[in-house]
């Protein structure tokens, strides 16, 4: 696990091949230490990803999978106009150095659905428009070239058992002669539906009301939320979330019984019970 966090991919690894992984690296010591918890078992290196050399670390062991998420933040489309560090999205190249050095039989890369969207970017960090697209093929050809082959898809977590409708893309490249394989849709159909964010969700942690907050609210205020409370929540039997801030808080609100959105560590979605 080449960009390893708190240990979600590599858990499904484990999952599919029934022993813990061997090794996870990130320059970041807290993420480590997380990952650690998750998987003692584990040789952990804390190093940025181009200082640590394939060969010394796998040792003359062959390598089966190898397994890359690549820093997202400076592909997606959530980070808006905002300039773009083409250091850090030249990150997912390591795989290429990896398939030179120590040719792993399968490599998987997972990011945001821009991430085909790879380019060269302008002095003041914007990606260039007419380019979008030439860096990631450049990236494709490279792994074709050390004899992989490589395919890609979107896929949509609640699809497969997830209870989010997170949608990432998925590469795939292998060269040990075996097809590549995506898995089949096991969730979202009438006689298995998605998991639902009801599910996820403690409904024994207590719900403060807005109305015993320490600084009193202006009458003009409790009274438009009185009428809101009336109309969207003594009237509706079902919970839902909204959400809040900024372009979340621009979002219709969702029921409990779909699965939830992408949530991330800013907190920008409220339950209403």
């Amino acid at each position: 696990d080449s960009f390893a966090g708190g240990g979600g991919a590599s858990t499904g690894i484990e999952m599919a091949l029934g022993r813990s992984i061997d090794i996870a690296i990130n320059h970041d010591p807290e993420a480590l230490a997380l990952h650690k918890a998750n998987h003692p078992g584990t040789r952990h290196i804390i190093e940025d990803i181009w200082g640590v050399d394939p060969v010394e670390v796998c040792a003359g062991e062959p390598v089966d999978v190898m397994w890359c998420s690549p820093d997202c933040t400076h592909f997606s489309k959530a980070k808006g106009g905002k300039p773009r560090d083409k250091r850090i999205r030249g990150l997912a190249w390591i795989a290429v150095r990896w398939a030179r050095r120590v040719r792993p039989k399968v490599i998987f890369l997972e990011n945001v659905e821009e991430f085909r969207t790879w380019g060269p970017v302008d002095r003041k960090g914007h990606p260039i428009k007419r380019l979008a697209g030439r860096t990631f093929w450049r990236f494709v050809r490279a792994l074709q070239k050390q004899g992989y082959t490589v395919e890609w898809k979107e896929l949509r977590a609640c699809d497969y058992g997830a209870p989010t409708t997170r949608l990432r893309f998925y590469l795939v490249a292998r060269c040990d002669g075996l097809p590549i394989v995506w898995p089949t849709q096991t969730h979202g159909t009438a006689s298995n539906p998605v998991r639902t964010a009801a599910e996820c969700i403690d409904w024994s942690i207590p719900c403060p009301s807005i109305f015993e907050r320490k600084k009193p609210l202006a009458d003009a205020t409790c009274r438009r939320i009185a009428k809101g409370i009336v109309r969207y929540v003594l009237n509706n039997p079902q919970p839902f979330i909204v959400g809040c801030g900024g372009r979340m808080g621009q979002n219709p609100a969702r029921g409990i019984d779909r699965s939830v959105q992408t949530l991330t560590a800013k907190a920008d979605s409220c339950l209403v019970v």
